[in-house]
C-alpha cells in the first residue's frame, strides 16, 4: 500500500536545470501501455515543433534571398567532438611555453636532424604466423626499422642492447591466441614509453583494391592532437619516421586522433588522366587515394617517464577506467 500510495502522490520526474528528455519526462508512469502512450504523443508533438521551426527558416532564407539580404545563419549541430568538456591542456598555436619545453625534450635532436630514426622491431616471446605478416608490412611502413627476434630476452636487455647499437626506439608488438593485441614503443636512451592497446588490425590482403607498398620514406601526418599529452604523443610517433620525406613516392602515415582512439592508415596518393581526347596531355589529371595497409586502431594505456620499467618505474599518464571514463565528452588527447 506504501508502494502504490507513493507513486499516486508522485506528479512527475523532479525538477531539473537542464529540459528533460522524452524518457525522462515519461519514467514515472507504472503502466507500460499508458507510458508507451504518453511517450509516443510528446515524440509526435516534438516532431511537430521541429518541422514547423525548419519550415521557418527556410522562408526566411528564401526572402533574405529575394532581397539581397543575407541569409539566416544556419544551426550547428551538436557532436560530441564540439561538445567536449573544457580542458586547461589543450595546447594554442603560439604558447611559448610549450615550444620551450619541446625545444629540450627528449625528442629536441630527432625535430633538429641530429639523431635520424633507427627503429628496433621486436615480438613476445612465440609469435605465430599472422605476427611475422604483419611485421613484413610494418617493415615496409618504417624503411627505417630493423627486425631482432626476441628469444627470450627480457625486455630491458633488448632496450641496453638496442641503446648500445645506437637505436632511437624499440617496438614491441604483443599477441594472444594468434590476436595481436599491443604495442609497447619505448624511446631511447632515456624514454619515455608508451603502452598502447591495438585493435581492429587488417592487413594489406584483407583491404579491398588495396595498393603495393614502396621503399619510398612516407610522409608523416599527426591529425587532432591537441592537448599536452596528445602533442607529446604526437612528438613519440614523428620520432620514429624521417625528417626529410621522399615525396616523389607519394606516401603518406596518417595517425588520426578521434575520441581517443588513434586510426592508423598507410595511403597511396594515385595520379589519373581522366576525361574526352585520345592524347593524354589533353586530359585532366584526377588524384585519389589507394591505402596499401595495414590498418589499426591503438588506445593510450600508459604513458611511463624513461624506458620500461614494470616494477619500480614512474608513470606521466595511466588510463583508469574507473575514474576517467565516467563521461563520455571527456577526452585527454
Amino acid at each position: 500500500m506504501g508502494k502504490r500510495k507513493q507513486r499516486e502522490d508522485d506528479d512527475g520526474p523532479a525538477p531539473s536545470s537542464e529540459p528533460a528528455s522524452i524518457g525522462q519526462q515519461t519514467s514515472h508512469i507504472a503502466n507500460k501501455q499508458k507510458r508507451s502512450a504518453a511517450y509516443s504523443k510528446l515524440k509526435h508533438k516534438k516532431e511537430k515543433t521541429k518541422r514547423a521551426e525548419r519550415t521557418k527558416r527556410q522562408a526566411a532564407a528564401v526572402k533574405a534571398e529575394q532581397l539581397g539580404l543575407e541569409p539566416p545563419t544556419k544551426k550547428v549541430p551538436k557532436t560530441i567532438e564540439n561538445t567536449r568538456e573544457k580542458d586547461e591542456t589543450v595546447v594554442s598555436l603560439d604558447d611559448a611555453e610549450v615550444e620551450a619545453d619541446e625545444a629540450q625534450d627528449e625528442f629536441a635532436e630527432h625535430f633538429q636532424r641530429v639523431r635520424p630514426p633507427n627503429v628496433l622491431l621486436t615480438t613476445c616471446y612465440k609469435p605465430s604466423g599472422i605476427m611475422y605478416k604483419f611485421l613484413a608490412e610494418m617493415l615496409e611502413v618504417l624503411p627505417c626499422a630493423t627486425y631482432y627476434k626476441r628469444q627470450g630476452y627480457a625486455l630491458k636487455k633488448i632496450c641496453e642492447y638496442a641503446t648500445n647499437r645506437g637505436f632511437t626506439d624499440v617496438m614491441v608488438f604483443n599477441e594472444d591466441r594468434k590476436s595481436i593485441n599491443g604495442l609497447l614503443l619505448v624511446h631511447l636512451p632515456g624514454g619515455p614509453t608508451a603502452h598502447f592497446k591495438l585493435s581492429n588490425l587488417r592487413l594489406s590482403k584483407d583491404i579491398k583494391h588495396h595498393g603495393r607498398a614502396s621503399s619510398h620514406r612516407p610522409e608523416l601526418i599527426l591529425n587532432n592532437f591537441g592537448t599536452r599529452l596528445g602533442h607529446r604523443l604526437g612528438r613519440m610517433f614523428a620520432s620514429i619516421f624521417s625528417q626529410d620525406p621522399n615525396f616523389k613516392g607519394r606516401r603518406a602515415v596518417t595517425f588520426h586522433n578521434q575520441r581517443d582512439f588513434i586510426f592508423f592508415r598507410y595511403i597511396f596518393e594515385a595520379a589519373e588522366r581522366r576525361g574526352p581526347g585520345e592524347k593524354e596531355k589533353t586530359r585532366r589529371v584526377i588524384a585519389r587515394l589507394q591505402e596499401l595497409g595495414p590498418r589499426f586502431t591503438l588506445k593510450l594505456l600508459s604513458l611511463q617517464k624513461g624506458t620500461f620499467d614494470s616494477k619500480g618505474g614512474e608513470y606521466e599518464w595511466v588510463h583508469n577506467h574507473k575514474s576517467m571514463d565516467t563521461s563520455r565528452r571527456r577526452f585527454f588527447l
